[in-house]
């Protein structure tokens, strides 16, 4: 069957054509690699380039596909770029621009932020914009996030600085290991109250589960509890390899003669490892779990499973 989106971001069944793998594009959804090659995709910078009339032209062009009325001579490489261009600026739920900055093809260009507006800042706003958006979000409840997310943010980093304080008291070997292991559960632990709070209206308001024809059954809150806990989980992923490879990678460049005559080009020549160490944990984090995840019915509230026939629902478990 084809699989392709509205400019609602639904997914509709039609016979066969060029758009025949899975919403993703020409990469399986069901494997990691597919997902990983999908969302390398995605995070493209070159989409935050993308002018109005690009996009409307791509939104135009799909559609034109859906309602079987193409014009003659597109290819199917200019079909999977237009989809391309769409799922990386509009929302999947709401079909309205993700503004620049909070795309996730937006995230690699904000890494040279100052730390502390990275994290109480930026990252909040993106997980409030790649939210599951099925349900509004009143503006009261999203201050009430946002405030929860910056604060739980704020008392993390508060309490490590505390901890490292207080770590010059100890033999330098023990502090040594301390400043290294310490930050990176101090991150997870804000990432994760970052979603929480940002994402917390999903836990009392439910999220909309899908038939396998795109249609609404019911708002779930099992499956909005599942969409936040893994999207929670690839947020504790995401700083691994930033905690771990710049470090490696900088004690062997440091040792090399050119740094050691030219000292003033360590901190940008850091700065670009770490932004592209972060350029590659973040599609190996989100690629963790599909986009549109999979549920059970029967799995699901009794009055969802008696709604449908359908065995597997779909649900926007967000980014």
């Amino acid at each position: 069957s084809m699989l392709i989106s509205s400019t609602k971001g639904r997914w509709v069944r039609w016979g066969g054509g060029p758009l025949a793998h899975t919403a993703m594009g020409p990469f399986q959804s069901g494997s990691f690699l597919g997902r990983l090659r999908h969302f390398v995709d995605i995070i493209d910078p070159s989409t935050l380039l993308v002018s109005e009339e690009r996009l409307q032209e791509c939104i135009k062009l799909l559609d034109d596909f859906k309602h079987h009325r193409l014009p003659p001579g597109v290819s199917d490489q200019q079909l999977w770029e237009a989809q391309k261009v769409k799922q990386a600026i509009i929302h999947p739920d709401t079909g309205e621009k993700i503004f620049m900055p909070f795309r996730m093809s937006g995230m690699t260009s904000n890494e040279d932020l100052p730390p502390k507006r990275g994290l109480f800042y930026h990252n909040a706003c993106v997980n409030y914009a790649n939210r599951n958006a099925t349900k509004p979000t009143p503006t009261a409840k999203f201050l009430q996030g946002y405030v929860g997310a910056v604060t739980s943010a704020v008392s993390i980093a508060v309490g490590l600085n505390v901890l490292i304080q207080k770590a010059n008291k100890l033999s330098p070997s023990t502090r040594m290991i301390i400043q290294r292991l310490v930050p990176f559960p101090a991150v997870a632990c804000a990432n994760i109250c970052n979603v929480g709070l940002m994402r917390h209206s999903e836990l009392t308001e439910g999220v909309d589960v899908l038939d396998g024809d795109g249609n609404v059954v019911g708002s779930s809150k099992i499956a909005a509890k599942h969409a936040i806990m893994e999207t929670a989980f690839t947020r504790v992923v995401l700083p691994m390899p930033i905690f771990v490879l710049p470090p490696i990678l900088m004690s062997y460049l440091e040792k090399m003669r050119f740094l050691q005559n030219h000292r003033r080009l360590r901190l940008p020549i850091h700065s670009l490892v770490c932004l592209a160490t972060f350029s590659l944990s973040l599609p190996l984090a989100i690629s963790l779990f599909p986009q549109m995840s999979q549920i059970e019915a029967s799995h699901l509230e009794p009055e969802i499973a008696m709604a449908t026939d359908c065995r597997v629902l779909t649900y926007n478990k967000g980014l």
